[in-house]
């Protein structure tokens, strides 16, 4: 059995599944975008400590470290990216033994971690995820947690080139569903990183809805 995973005497869950989550993640992220999950983990925790939220940690962790399976290859399906890796996600959960409820909390999570304005305000695992995810992409929320915390997890899970990777990750399921773009932050991204790029544009689709006025 490995030894659980700690950072300034916080331990991490440690259990079958989520060792079998971690090696899941393992198996079709690069480096760079597992450290990223395991960074998401850790964000998240932190703040919901420093709010002394109460949240089944356990369910945070999976959604965290499962939050972006919708990126991988192996995972990307025919919605946008957070639906199916919470699809995906939710699957892997209960055929490991996970019960229906938390794999539904773990669901939302993971579908809701990149929307703002509604993740924050659903139960504290969607909104510790979405602010955790958040403070690796973005830096928002920094100030929640303290520099030795961050150094503490960098040091544990450095970024090596993070950016770069995430974007591209992101990049690549833009260029292939690009439909699913649109009223995403991922129009940013294809029009800088696809050659091409091309989704509908809202004032078309409202001009072309069947009716006349």
């Amino acid at each position: 059995m490995s030894t659980p995973v700690s950072i300034a005497g916080i331990i991490a869950p440690d259990s079958e599944l989520t060792r079998k989550a971690a090696t899941l993640v393992g198996q079709v992220h690069n480096k760079p975008m597992q450290y990223h999950l395991h960074r998401s983990w850790w964000f998240s925790d932190f703040i919901g400590k420093t709010r002394g939220l109460k949240y089944d940690r356990e369910a945070l962790y999976l959604a965290s470290l499962l939050h972006d399976l919708g990126l991988t290859e192996e995972y990307s399906a025919d919605q946008r990216f957070e639906v199916d890796g919470a699809d995906a996600a939710s699957e892997f959960l209960i055929a490991n033994g996970y019960s229906k409820t938390k794999a539904e909390l773990v669901w939302d999570a993971i579908a809701l971690h990149s929307s703002a304005g509604i993740a924050d305000r659903k139960a504290p695992e969607i909104a510790l995820l979405h602010f955790g995810a958040h403070v690796d992409v973005f830096g928002l929320r920094l100030d929640e947690i303290t520099p030795s915390l961050v150094d503490d997890t960098l040091a544990l899970y450095p970024r090596m080139g993070m950016k770069k990777a995430f974007t591209a990750a992101v990049a690549e399921v833009t260029r292939k569903k690009p439909h699913h773009a649109l009223g995403t932050g991922l129009v940013d991204i294809g029009r800088r990183h696809v050659h091409g790029f091309d989704c509908a544009n809202v004032c078309d689709l409202i001009e072309d809805a069947p009716f006349e006025s």
